[in-house]
């Protein structure tokens, strides 16, 4: 059942049951009308509670569920005590719901000073919801994150995310739908983990038109962190104080740091740009440019580094076959003449 519907149904029966019960209570000729102005009441505080639960992290709600019964049990104790059975009922009942309020706010915040409260690093940070927005969802890299345990809590994937990923997998263009299937596809082996929460929540902001401000709200309504691949998403949310977890800005500092002189294996693709150069990629992407590797294209060669090179679009590693003579000055060289070109 949508919670929508289900929302419905709870009004109509709130209404229903506040205008049966309405003269049982009050002796007035508009008993029952009064009797669904307060089973509308009751309807209203319920759905305030339910939003509450739904932008609370999930340990919140445990521990002020734990401090909700623990003040109704304090309730039940106090009332032969304090003499309060023979007092009115609306005594008892007050007595009660104050019991149970402070119940719930000493047991959420105490949960709260025990995991380290949201925007901690640490446990909570790395319990805390993770929102997905369509390019993580699309990337696909995120199942194996999870997979291999690098991201952990609750994934958190809002409706109109999933609605634009659906679109996407709907598209004419074959690029764009065979993507949007891919993030679908992700979506399920996610939901098939074992010991992996995937909650579908369709709490939206209709105020607000992009889909990017509507996760930066809704992190920051639930204390969640944001995985996205999305540069300018990553900004904004950090700009307004919310965690986010760059799957890119990850990769690239996963990259192995390579330093002059140390030995690395990569297999030749194609021709450099210099007569006589071979370029390889390592697993991350980094190209490596072979210097007297053009003889060897489709081998794998252990070459030796000579010098790094950082550029706008990434780093590059020039290199010398290990089985071959050679200066790394003359490799400096071909370094400033292929920057020269590039």
């Amino acid at each position: 059942m949508r919670p929508r519907t289900f929302r419905i149904l709870l009004l109509i029966l709130c209404l229903a049951a506040g205008i049966l019960a309405g003269p049982g209570f009050v002796s007035w000729p508009q008993a029952r009308l009064v009797g669904a102005g307060v089973g509308a009441i009751v309807f209203l505080g319920l759905f305030l509670v339910e939003q509450m639960v739904l932008r609370a992290p999930p340990y919140v709600v445990l521990g002020g569920g734990i401090g909700a019964l623990g003040g109704l049990l304090a309730a039940l104790w106090a009332r032969p005590v304090f003499g309060l059975i023979d007092r009115p009922v609306s005594t008892s009942v007050a007595v009660g719901a104050l019991l149970v309020y402070l119940g719930v706010l000493a047991g959420a915040r105490g949960i709260r000073a025990i995991r380290g409260g949201p925007g901690k690093t640490g446990v909570a940070a790395s319990s805390s919801p993770k929102i997905l927005d369509t390019s993580a969802i699309i990337d696909g890299r995120v199942a194996d994150m999870v997979d291999l345990g690098f991201i952990g809590g609750p994934l958190v994937v809002p409706q109109f995310v999933l609605n634009e990923v659906q679109g996407i997998a709907d598209s004419s263009d074959p690029l764009r739908r065979a993507r949007g299937r891919r993030g679908l596809s992700i979506l399920e082996r996610l939901q098939g983990m074992e010991g992996i929460e995937v909650r579908i929540t369709d709490q939206d902001f209709p105020r607000i038109k992009q889909v990017d401000a509507k996760i930066v709200a809704l992190a920051k309504a639930t204390h969640a962190t944001v995985v996205t691949n999305d540069f300018n998403l990553t900004k904004v949310a950090e700009l307004q104080g919310v965690r986010v977890l760059n799957i890119n800005q990850l990769a690239h500092a996963l990259r192995p740091v390579v330093l002059p002189g140390e030995e690395l294996q990569v297999t030749l693709q194609k021709e450099g740009k210099e007569p006589g150069q071979g370029v390889g990629y390592l697993e991350d992407g980094t190209m490596v440019v072979v210097e007297g590797g053009g003889e060897r294209l489709g081998q794998s060669v252990r070459a030796v580094v000579t010098s790094v090179l950082q550029t706008t679009a990434g780093r590059m590693i020039f290199a010398r076959p290990k089985d071959q003579a050679g200066e790394a000055g003359d490799g400096g060289q071909r370094r400033r003449v292929w920057r020269r070109r590039g």
